[in-house]
């Protein structure tokens, strides 16, 4: 065994602990988070089981018949099974650590699976955003926690967020389930949730069980499709789409670019087709899409706005991208 104080066995000169320590601990851990994903995933293909599937279906229709007018299928499915696993049948979960922890060898995978009791809901807000967690205030149990992140997407700071979560064995939490973030413009709804929560005398875990479906109506009522962004970054989004299809064009890295400056840059546009003209001329003259020859006042006059409105956003998305790049 190599003692820290020691030669680095890399031959660099240095003492182990100032060379190649750290980046064996960090390659443990990458091992280790990619193990635990393996696991979560083996989860959900192994489970629920043949015999659990008249249980899971009468649980699902519960979540169906009110929420089937709202939303897709797929998605109410989906946020279905983590209730029935995590709320309704916790013993399914409950076999399924004991089961692998029986076949585990590795000591410190072990150790995160023995802290690993029933997912806990997290009705959260985000607070910050950082390069592997976000920060997060879980708004039911007045605490801050650490959510290691699932993408390098921006996650904007004040949007809520709905999971299920364990310990990741490192420095927070998890999200063992569908991760699910809320545009801006359903804080209201969550205000009002947290406030009758409040005034309830229940356990998170339990209010959640009797009122989740709850929840869920009061988004769709309050406008909420499924999607992450809000109704006027919606309304950009599409009408880029349109006219990127009526002109027989298609670009995702316009679109993609597009949806992460909305989020991190939160443009205060009066009209969404201003900034979808501002992308269109980014587009084109950054070569997103094959050009269509249009000048700005052609493209300004297709969507109904200004040229000076679309240079307005056309300059902001410019500036933002250079920004990313430093």
């Amino acid at each position: 065994m190599i003692g820290r104080n020691d030669p680095c066995p890399c031959g660099s000169g240095k003492k182990y602990k100032k060379c190649c320590e750290s980046k064996e601990q960090l390659t443990m851990e990458v091992v280790q988070a990619e193990e635990l994903e393996r696991i979560l995933q083996s989860f959900y293909d192994e489970y629920p089981k043949q015999k659990d599937f008249d249980s899971y279906r009468a649980f699902a229709s519960q979540w169906k018949l009110p929420l089937s007018k709202f939303y897709m299928e797929e998605m109410v499915e989906a946020i279905a099974l983590d209730e029935f696993f995590f709320q309704e049948r916790t013993d399914i979960w409950e076999g399924f650590v004991q089961k692998q922890l029986k076949k585990l060898v590795r000591p410190s995978v072990i150790k995160v699976l023995e802290s690993w009791s029933i997912p806990q809901t997290l009705l959260g807000q985000v607070v910050s955003s950082e390069s592997s967690y976000l920060t997060v205030y879980d708004r039911l149990n007045n605490k801050t926690i650490q959510l290691r992140r699932e993408s390098d997407k921006p996650v904007p700071e004040g949007v809520h967020l709905w999971c299920f979560t364990l310990p990741d064995g490192a420095e927070g939490n998890l999200a063992v389930s569908t991760l699910i973030f809320f545009p801006v413009d359903q804080s209201l709804v969550f205000e009002e949730f947290v406030s009758e929560f409040a005034n309830v005398d229940q356990d998170t875990e339990t209010y959640m069980k009797t009122h989740s479906v709850d929840l869920w109506i009061k988004l769709a009522e309050n406008g909420y499709e499924g999607e992450e962004f809000t109704n006027f970054e919606q309304g950009v989004l599409e009408r880029i789409a349109s006219f990127l299809e009526a002109n027989d064009r298609e670009s995702d890295t316009l679109m993609e670019l597009v949806e992460d400056y909305l989020v991190e840059e939160q443009p205060n546009a009066r009209k969404d087709v201003a900034i979808a003209a501002g992308a269109i001329r980014y587009g084109q003259e950054l070569g997103l899409f094959e050009s269509l020859e249009l000048t700005v006042k052609a493209i300004a006059d297709e969507f109904e706005v200004s040229p000076s409105s679309l240079n307005r956003y056309y300059n902001g998305i410019i500036e933002y991208t250079k920004l990313k790049t430093v």
